[in-house]
């Protein structure tokens, strides 16, 4: 029945205010129901995060999460007309944990810094290593010994190097190994994870021929050494080629024999097979003659130096980036480490003309009526590698020239095993760049096994080099001399605190190096080249960015370069 206009009028309220009548009661159908202000922002109907707001943090403060960090819940200004008043009895009970926690962890120091075991083999970065130190809490003041993962002392203010942090550390700008000229055509840009994909699977090689001779290696070096009595490395002249691969006369009388396509060093081989563990720039040249293909570094390249802490996490860095320590430049370094490396060949072989091991040949880059100093202990092995693959019609072989350094009499046996020297060396375990490593001086007897995975996690690119050149020569042991120098500020003075012999091919394992991807990688630049026209080309590895490039440049490029050097050589020689 429709409500006439006086009945709507008697259900107006009697006061002037509009809207529904207030009323006192604080329940909605038996339901009480939270207040809230003008200031409350709506944000969730229900907030299940509270429990988590409220937890103790490991460092005492209260966690907050993050993705609702200062934001505020409907009603939270008010407090909860739901809570259950908690009986008397029940407010001290408790609930013990009788279970054993499996981690061990200790610390020490007001910071509470924690030593914490990296997982995997050898443990820091799962792949060899020693364990990693995290700090927890640090909350000021310095930890006297202590240093962080990334080789700097941890100074006041608990200021983190390393960690999650590390996001927003600047690029180093390092240069390129070579001058990029406007002229040169890139081909050809190849990233890292791509050739970490490649593998190709081939024989260990045949040996063609062999030249030079080698020393016998002295025992007496794989001693320990006596307390306080340190060997000095000593200056020993002794002349040692290392001919790139178009100047090479046994190389380019092979070439005209056919008996192979690709011709390398195993300098340069070991380089490509390894160049995704580089950080620094490097370069090959490569020349394409006809169905040949020359692999040849410049004058003065880089491949010549041997680098220190290439793949540490705190390279050593350059000038213009604050290093004030002249000699611990990265140049300086790699000079100071190819000038161990020469003299403490020829220090740890026994040089002797009556018990020495001679190859079928005299050595090829020698000449005894217009040189006088003498020869170092060093033999030459050219050796065969088949890189053919089944659809190729035709064989694809490599021949590349190895290096080996002495030969040492088996205990067992008594046969003649071959030797590949070379030297790891310790410029100051406290300096900028170091990359964490421990004291040779007290750690190298006791804790061999760590200053190795810390070599091999600072120095991966070089070691693996060093292993690829090995197993190329196949040669027996590699020898790896520790030496340091005799002063942490003198960069001439070293002493040699001991040497340490490994299989080649089980080092490779325990580094994790794969040879066929190495060979993969090979093969694919070989086609890359394959599939141009005849000329002179560059592979350069990008000094900021993991990848290569190939250029196309002029033929007569670098050689003019040469030639003025020789120039100059013979300026200096006429004055």
């Amino acid at each position: 029945m429709p409500m006439s206009l006086a009945d709507i009028v008697a259900t107006l309220p009697s006061d002037e205010s509009w809207g529904p009548s207030t009323t006192t009661d604080a329940l909605v159908d038996g339901v009480p129901y939270a207040p809230y202000s003008k200031s409350d922002k709506l944000g969730r109907m229900a907030d299940w995060t509270t429990e988590g707001k409220d937890r103790e943090g490991r460092g005492g403060r209260q966690q907050y999460n993050r993705n609702y960090k200062d934001q505020q819940v409907y009603g939270a200004g008010t407090s909860s007309l739901f809570a259950v008043q908690v009986a008397e009895d029940e407010s001290s009970f408790s609930v013990v944990d009788n279970t054993r926690t499996s981690t061990k962890s200790r610390g020490f120091g007001r910071g509470g810094a924690t030593f914490v075991r990296g997982r995997g083999r050898g443990g820091r970065d799962q792949r060899g290593g020693r364990g990693t130190f995290q700090r927890v809490g640090q909350r000021g003041g310095q930890q006297n010994g202590y240093y962080d993962n990334r080789g700097g002392r941890a100074g006041r203010g608990g200021r983190r190097f390393g960690g999650w942090k590390d996001y927003d550390k600047p690029q180093r700008n390092r240069d390129s190994s070579v001058n990029i000229k406007p002229d040169w055509q890139m081909l050809e840009e190849i990233d890292f994870n791509r050739l970490a994909k490649l593998n190709l699977e081939t024989s260990t090689g045949e040996d063609i021929d062999s030249y030079g001779f080698l020393y016998y290696y002295d025992r007496a070096f794989d001693r320990p050494l006596v307390k306080n009595n340190e060997r000095k490395l000593n200056v020993v002249d002794r002349v040692a080629y290392n001919v790139t691969t178009s100047q090479d006369p046994i190389i380019n009388e092979l070439a005209e024999k056919d008996e192979a396509t690709i011709f390398a060093t195993d300098n340069i081989l070991s380089m490509l097979m390894c160049a995704p563990r580089s950080v620094y720039s490097w370069d090959i040249v490569i020349t394409r003659t006809g169905n040949k293909i020359f692999l040849d570094k410049r004058d003065g390249s880089s491949l010549d130096m041997v680098s220190v802490n290439e793949n540490a996490a705190d390279a050593p860095l350059e000038a213009s980036e604050g290093n004030k320590d002249s000699i611990n430049f990265p140049g300086a370094l790699a000079l100071e480490a190819t000038f161990i490396n020469h003299n403490f060949v020829n220090q740890t072989v026994i040089e002797s003309e009556t018990s020495k091991h001679e190859m079928a040949h005299d050595n090829p880059f020698y000449n005894p009526s217009e040189e006088t100093e003498a020869l170092a202990s060093k033999a030459y092995k050219y050796r065969r590698f088949d890189l053919s693959l089944e659809k190729d019609e035709d064989p694809l072989h490599l021949i590349v020239r190895t290096e080996l350094d002495a030969v040492v009499k088996n205990n067992i046996s008594g046969e003649d095993q071959l030797l590949v020297i070379k030297a790891l060396n310790e410029f100051d375990h406290k300096a900028q760049g170091s990359g964490g490593a421990l004291d040779w001086r007290t750690k190298l007897t006791s804790q061999r096994g760590a200053v190795v995975a810390t070599e091999m996690k600072n120095n991966s690119c070089k070691l693996a080099r060093w292993t690829v050149q090995s197993i190329l020569a196949r040669a027996d042991v590699m020898k790896l001399g520790f030496v340091s120098r005799a002063t942490p500020k003198a960069a001439d003075r070293h002493v040699i605190l001991g040497v340490m012999g490994y299989d080649p091919r089980k080092f490779a394992e325990q580094m994790n190096l794969n040879l066929s991807n190495g060979w993969g990688i090979v093969r694919t630049i070989i086609d890359m080249v394959r599939g141009m026209k005849d000329g002179k080309y560059v592979l350069v590895k990008d000094p900021n960015k993991n990848l290569l490039r190939l250029y196309e440049v002029p033929a007569g490029t670098f050689e003019e370069e040469d030639d003025g050097t020789q120039e100059e050589i013979v300026e200096e020689g006429a004055e």
